[in-house]
Order: structure tokens, then sequence, then C-alpha cells
């Protein structure tokens, strides 16, 4: 996700995060939704089920992680804990199957660099008080650190589509090789492909002859040859190259 992009999201979100006095930060719904890049009426929903006998799985893991049924419903009011939003955006980046999503991935990956919390803290200024001799890591930090980590996975994506495209590659020879000893005759062409391929121009009484002489070849050494339609001859033959290679060779001789 480009680094502009997560700037943007930023931006559209931080008038929806808060931090109390002790640098706990809360976000609401939208603004967590928007991290992940996910409907937030759908999110809404899926937290609602919290007090349901059967939760989401989302619900379910975030009851699992100590929280109540009943807090976790009233966080559509409340705004959701930081704590739980980093596990939102873990469920939403690998572990809620066709709806994860790549920003959700990469906004968890970057936050558990620098902490949920502390980005909270970051974009709304929260300052610790001036007798702790720790300072609030700033917006910019925060940004910068963020940008960091995004190009570092931009770089690894990039790495892993070159090695995918030797691989590719790799994949590509062994099957020409293989199709090469598979058949050892050649590939098969009709006379006027063959010549076409040779850079040479041949008339259809000088074709009709080469088919006869490859025709001939191909009974003495047990080759069948086969037929295909051609729109503008009917049926012609393919013959395996080497006969061709020999045919062609004889008329320059």
């Amino acid at each position: 996700m480009p680094q502009i992009e997560v700037t943007q999201v930023i931006e559209q979100i931080k008038e929806e995060i808060e931090v109390d006095s002790n640098g706990q930060g809360k976000a609401s719904i939208r603004a967590t939704a928007r991290l992940a890049d996910i409907d937030a009426t759908g999110l809404a929903r899926s937290l609602k089920t919290a007090v349901d006998n059967s939760p989401s799985k989302l619900a379910q893991k975030l009851i699992n992680k100590g929280f109540e049924g009943v807090e976790i419903l009233n966080w559509s009011q409340s705004g959701i804990p930081d704590v739980a939003v980093a596990a939102i955006l873990h469920y939403y980046g690998y572990e809620a199957g066709k709806r994860c999503s790549e920003q959700a991935r990469f906004a968890c990956e970057a936050f558990e660099s620098v902490g949920v919390r502390a980005w909270m803290q970051g974009i709304t200024g929260w300052a610790k008080p001036t007798n702790s001799s720790e300072t609030a890591m700033t917006q910019i930090q925060l940004l910068a650190a963020l940008a960091k980590h995004l190009a570092e996975q931009e770089q690894r994506l990039l790495v892993q589509q070159q090695q995918q495209t030797e691989v590719f590659a790799r994949l590509k020879a062994v099957e020409v090789e293989q199709d090469r000893f598979n058949t050892p005759c050649g590939h098969k062409y009709s006379i006027v492909g063959f010549a076409n391929l040779q850079g040479l121009e041949i008339s259809v009484k000088v074709a009709s002859a080469k088919g006869r002489k490859a025709s001939a070849l191909c009974r003495q050494q047990g080759v069948e040859v086969e037929r295909i339609h051609d729109p503008r001859f009917g049926k012609v033959g393919l013959y395996p190259e080497s006969i061709l290679v020999e045919v062609f060779k004889a008329e320059r001789n």
C-alpha cells in the first residue's frame, strides 16, 4: 500500500481517535474499519454478536482475549480500545479468509513495530506528564516508521516476484527440454509451414513435390504422417522436423 494512501487514511480518521490521561487509546468503529479497509457496518454487526449464543469468529477472538460480551457491544458508543484495534487488524489481516485485506495486514505489521497505543498517542498529540523522562513518539516519527516498514514490505514483494519470474523461466526451459526428449524426431510442420519457418517462398507445385518426398521418407522410416485440415489446400500432412530438414537439404544440393 503506497505511503500517500496510508497518510490519507490517517488524516481521515484521526479525529475519531482519542487518548485518555493514562495514555490508553480508543478508536471509533468507522476509524478501525478504515484502517482494516473493511465495511464499518459489517464490523459493527460482527461485534454485536458478542452477546449472542453463537458469536462471530471475530467476537469470539476478542472474548478469548478477555473482553466481555457486553463491553464489546458498547464499543459502538464508547469506542474500541487500542488493544482490541490491534486484534481486529490482525484478524482482518490474517484470519478472516476471503475478507482479509492487504491494508489490514500492512497496518497490523506496521503497528506491531511501533505499537497501536503509541501510534494513537502520536496522532492525537498526547504526551506523558512532564515529570516523566520519556516522551511519546511524534506523528512524524510514526509516519516515518510506518513508511519504512511499507518500503521494506514492497521490497520483499519485488524480490518474491523476481524469484517467481526466475522459477517460471526455469520451468519453461524444463518443459521445452522435456518436449524435445518426448519428440526425438523434432516438432512437426507442414511443408509450407516449415518453408515459412526457414524464410523460404515455394509454389504449390514445389510444395506438393516436397510433400511426396517427405511422405516417402516417413514410410521408409516407419513414421506415421499426421493429417490436418488446411483452409487453402484441404488436408495437408505434418512431417517430423528431421524429415523436412532432409527433404529441403536434398533440394539445396
